[in-house]
């Protein structure tokens, strides 16, 4: 794991994350669809207390049942920035998955990776850090622009930045609901990552690793700010 410092201001986390986007790879596969372990990582704040609560849960990749979760309570010490906010979580992020007693296994993030300005959002950055796979899977497409896919669970269109570079994938879920935005983050190409968030979200847009990341962290900080 890459030891993580937290930058002293924006013109240095820029430089930070301009000196890990050179360590993403790009060229692994990523693990197999259905094997192994896969865990969800999100985060929630209560910005008047500038607190931040992340959580972790790992699932069995095939039957979606959890394995293991954890969650980690912490201060927000990074301002508001777009294009900036993994510094804003991952050093609780990087806590809870140091509660884990199970190998973490393939890390999906509810955000993006490629999908980013600088071409390192969160799942990138997380993925770098801790050398595991990791990918996003966001709620909308940012700064990007795609056509809306097919009706069918499984269609998908190019997301494209201005130069017409593919930085993800607009992946329908489940029919008749609006796309997820699926993007690589480390060590796992586009069409696994896709395949991954398509056997997650088996009943339900969002991959059941968000779903439950998300209502574990926000437990969490209810718990810690009440």
């Amino acid at each position: 794991m890459t030891p993580f410092e937290m930058p002293a201001d924006e013109t240095a986390a820029r430089a930070v994350q301009d000196e890990l986007r050179g360590r993403v790879v790009l060229d692994e596969p990523g693990p197999e669809p259905g094997t192994g372990l896969v865990t969800g990582v999100d985060v929630a704040y209560d910005d008047e207390r500038d607190v931040v609560a992340a959580a972790a849960v790992v699932l069995d990749a095939a039957t979606l049942a959890v394995v293991d979760e954890a969650t980690a309570v912490g201060r927000v010490t990074f301002p508001y920035v777009p294009g900036l906010l993994a510094f804003r979580e991952i050093p609780t992020v990087l806590a809870a998955l140091a509660a884990l007693t199970s190998p973490p296994g393939l890390v999906v993030c509810d955000g993006y990776g490629r999908a980013h300005p600088r071409r390192f959002g969160l799942a990138s950055h997380l993925g770098v850090v801790t050398g595991l796979p990791a990918i996003g899977v966001a709620k909308n497409p940012f700064l990007f622009t795609y056509d809306e896919p097919g009706p069918r669970r499984g269609d998908f269109t190019p997301l494209l930045a201005d130069d017409g570079e593919e930085v993800g994938r607009a992946l329908r879920t489940q029919e008749g609901v609006k796309p997820v935005f699926v993007s690589v983050g480390h060590r796992v190409g586009l069409a696994t990552a896709c395949a991954h968030t398509l056997r997650l979200a088996a009943d339900y847009r969002l991959p059941e690793s968000t779903r439950r990341a998300d209502a574990l962290c926000r437990r969490a900080l209810r718990e810690a700010t009440t």
